[in-house]
């Protein structure tokens, strides 16, 4: 093997190294977070006593929501420090950051013996995930982004929607253990929904360890002189990007949240599965959604990033309202599963390459910021209310309304994907 070749290998495998690392620890990050929706349904009576099951789902979907209120702050403060201070330094303290929370759910009494002091404790905890999940995606998209090969940013950065939507999986498959081989719906109500947040803290300080020992990227070592880097004020010299990160956005995550978080949660309200059989065609639908990420990446590399976004819009504005609708009068689990797959394909011309469509748009300096801030915003106002709405629009009778608010975001989002530039050729990335 020539010298060039063995140069070669080598990249490569400091570069695999580097995106696993990076990855799993993402994986955990987004376990801890979705775990809080995945078993939403146990726990809500507990925080929230009452006779009604949809008034108890709607309290905790409020929490949930409130967390996404944290996700901006998260996303500058986080995004912030990426760019002063180092992508591996920030995913770091991000990490450590989610195990508290996390923690913090899994041992607060209930509501019948704390009183008030219980659903308080449980709102401190989501507003720290929000904190710190808000600054994990701008820094880690921003870090697969740099670690990525100039001809294969898309490809790797998937990944990160992989383990996003691997740590959603998880949770989901620590469910359908739970429920089905070790124990009793009523043991599972009683304290069994503690048990998947004693697992994300676990799992947290192993993703912590993993990330004390993960390379910073070429791209901040190229930029620590850097006195502007991480800054509001520099960040807003580029009012087009910015504006560009919250248009793409609005649609995707509308779409994301409702074909997944709520989708699990739809079956059992409104198409009237039962939990179990919810579970497992959320979990087989997630595991394919997972795997198929990558190929829209590697699709993306050969011909562009405009392409899939345009076909997420156009597909996502015809198709929301009447696959919705049939799948709310559906009751075979073989249609429903395809339809949940259907707009799973859909949503990944979204999913599987905004990460990088995001890095692409903003120089190194303030790269994790650009990416991580005005995401965040965006997904803190549309994607933490996704799953409210829903559950309001169907509270109030009127279930449908929803099927129409989520085709309008995305094809609000459509009108951006079709007037941006093509972000495959960057000027910032490709200086880098």
């Amino acid at each position: 093997m020539s010298l060039q070749d063995q140069t070669k290998e080598k990249t490569i495998r400091r570069r695999i190294r580097a995106i696993t690392s990076g990855s799993i620890g993402n994986l955990v990050e987004w376990y801890d977070w979705y775990a809080y929706a995945a078993f939403a349904f146990y726990f809500a009576p507990v925080f929230f006593p009452g006779k009604n099951p949809t008034a108890a789902l709607l309290q905790t979907a409020g929490i949930f929501a409130v967390g996404f209120l944290m996700r901006p702050i998260g996303g500058w403060l986080f995004g912030s420090l990426a760019d002063k201070k180092g992508r591996k330094w920030a995913m770091t303290l991000s990490v450590l950051m989610m195990s508290f929370g996390s923690l913090l759910i899994a041992c607060t009494p209930s509501y019948d013996h704390i009183g008030l002091a219980a659903p308080v404790l449980l709102l401190l905890a989501r507003l720290l995930q929000g904190l710190s999940v808000g600054g994990e995606y701008g820094t880690a998209a921003t870090y697969l982004s740099e670690m990525a090969g100039k001809g294969n940013r898309g490809f790797y950065s998937s990944f990160q929607y992989v383990t996003l939507i691997g740590g959603q999986l998880l949770a989901v498959g620590v469910q359908l253990v739970l429920q089905n081989l070790w124990l009793r719906p009523e043991q599972m109500q009683a304290w069994g929904w503690r048990i998947p947040f004693f697992i994300g803290a676990c799992l947290s300080l192993v993703a912590f360890y993993l990330r004390t020992n993960m390379e910073e990227t070429t791209a901040f070592q190229q930029e620590k002189s850097d006195q502007k880097r991480g800054s509001l004020r520099e960040l807003f010299k580029y009012p087009k990007s910015i504006a560009t990160v919250v248009g793409l956005t609005l649609g995707g995550t509308i779409a994301f949240y409702t074909y997944t978080t709520y989708m699990q949660k739809f079956l059992v309200n409104t198409v009237h599965l039962t939990k179990s059989q919810s579970t497992i065609l959320t979990f087989l639908a997630l595991l394919i959604y997972a795997a198929i990420q990558p190929l829209f990446g590697l699709l993306s590399d050969k011909i562009g990033r405009r392409p899939l976004l345009i076909g997420f819009g156009v597909l996502g504005t015809l198709c929301t309202v009447p696959v919705l609708t049939i799948m709310s009068h559906t009751h075979q689990l073989s249609a429903l599963f395809g339809w949940m797959m259907l707009t799973l394909c859909i949503v990944s011309g979204y999913t599987s390459i905004n990460a990088v469509v995001k890095a692409e748009l903003f120089p190194a300096n303030i790269r994790a910021l650009g990416v991580g801030f005005p995401y965040s915003i965006t997904v803190a106002i549309f994607g933490g209310s996704a799953e409210y709405l829903a559950l309001w629009f169907k509270e109030a009778g009127y279930e449908s309304g929803y099927y129409w608010y989520a085709t309008g975001c995305i094809f609000i989002s459509l009108l951006v994907y079709v007037f941006m530039k093509d972000t495959r050729g960057s000027e910032w990335m490709e200086t880098e």
